[in-house]
């Protein structure tokens, strides 16, 4: 019988835990029942529970939480170098894990979810919300029908003028974040692009990185700047730029920049691929298509409104994996895959030269 309900324990009630997983999906969503809410500032599990959840309980050490013999799924929503680390004690609890990107800080640890979760037969999902916007799955359905004929070359990229997360705290700490753009952003449009061209398996990456602006002043024109507690003197030891280039087992290639502060016009999130029937982009989850017919060079946008509320579709899947037998949209390999690709684009950059995957 199915379940009807799924309980949820969230640990990190931080801005993207409160605002992007309980505001935007678990405040809403019937079929989940949020029994349980964590975090290392009680004021930040206190606001949580007082607004959405007042029966949920409240931790601030997560090994509490997942005692709770009533919880079927945590939700992760910590710095990067928790997420493996309570992930698998999570399974080892006999839990389903939802968690925030990046996996982990490293392809080891990343295998490591994922060997935790096959042993303990429990799901895991990593945030991969790009996927759900309607641009990009209308652009799956169109290179998957055929359309775009063979994709062979793209960039990708999420450049900010100015906006950096958390400036000296763990957001600008390599032993915490695993980096700094490449790991933060990276992971979304790097995702989408390699998702959009079939999964080709990447074999080689090639890549610099730059720090230029630790020690500039704390301006930002880019809401996405607010996440993260700033520290003032903490360490900055990432890079707040990254560019370089990723090939692959079939001969494609993608380039790709990620930035958190450079001198340019303005923010812009995007993927471009171009195929031997047709090319398209996606810009802040918008998508144009550009084509041939006739004789005559087309640009195409598809009608009616295309919307980017990818994170609530992608908490959707979660839920609908567990209660109605849905497919998973994400598969634990393709973190390790992920992972693997930033990992090795920063070994390229310390190196100063190709590595091979």
């Amino acid at each position: 019988m199915k379940k009807k309900t799924l309980k949820v324990g969230i640990i990190g009630c931080g801005g993207i835990g409160r605002w992007f997983h309980v505001h935007r999906y678990y405040a809403h969503e019937p079929r989940v029942e949020v029994v349980a809410a964590c975090d290392i500032v009680p004021e930040r599990t206190q606001a949580i529970v007082d607004e959405y959840f007042p029966k949920a309980k409240q931790y601030a050490d997560y090994r509490e939480l997942l005692r709770d013999p009533t919880i079927d799924a945590v939700d992760i929503c910590t710095p990067n170098d928790l997420h493996s680390e309570i992930a698998i004690a999570a399974f080892k609890a006999g839990k389903h894990v939802f968690c925030e990107k990046p996996d982990a800080i490293d392809a080891r640890k990343a295998a490591a979810m994922r060997d935790a979760a096959a042993k303990a037969g429990k799901l895991l999902m990593v945030m991969r919300n790009n996927r759900f916007t309607d641009a990009a799955k209308y652009l799956k359905r169109f290179v998957e029908d055929g359309r775009a004929g063979e994709i062979y070359a793209g960039r990708c990229g999420w450049q900010r003028r100015r906006g950096i997360p958390g400036k000296g705290g763990w957001f600008t700490t390599k032993a915490r974040s695993g980096g700094g753009p490449l790991i933060d952003l990276g992971v979304h449009m790097i995702d989408l692009a390699v998702w959009l061209m079939g999964s080709p398996r990447p074999v080689a990456v090639s890549g610099q990185t730059f720090c230029k602006f630790a020690g500039a002043d704390d301006v930002s024109d880019s809401e996405h700047s607010s996440f993260g507690d700033s520290v003032k003197g903490g360490t900055f030891d990432v890079e707040d730029l990254a560019m370089g280039f990723i090939r692959f087992d079939n001969g494609a290639v993608l380039q790709i920049e990620f930035s958190w502060a450079s001198n340019i016009a303005r923010e812009r999130r995007f993927v471009e691929l171009m195929g031997t029937k047709a090319g398209f982009e996606i810009e802040d989850a918008k998508m144009r298509i550009f084509a041939e017919e006739n004789g005559e060079l087309l640009d195409i946008v598809p009608p009616g409104e295309q919307r980017d509320d990818g994170h609530q579709r992608n908490l959707k899947n979660f839920v609908d994996v567990l209660l109605d037998g849905a497919e998973p949209c994400y598969k634990p390999q393709q973190g390790v895959d992920m992972i693997a690709i930033l990992e090795g684009f920063y070994k390229s950059a310390r190196l100063g030269r190709e590595v091979r995957l």
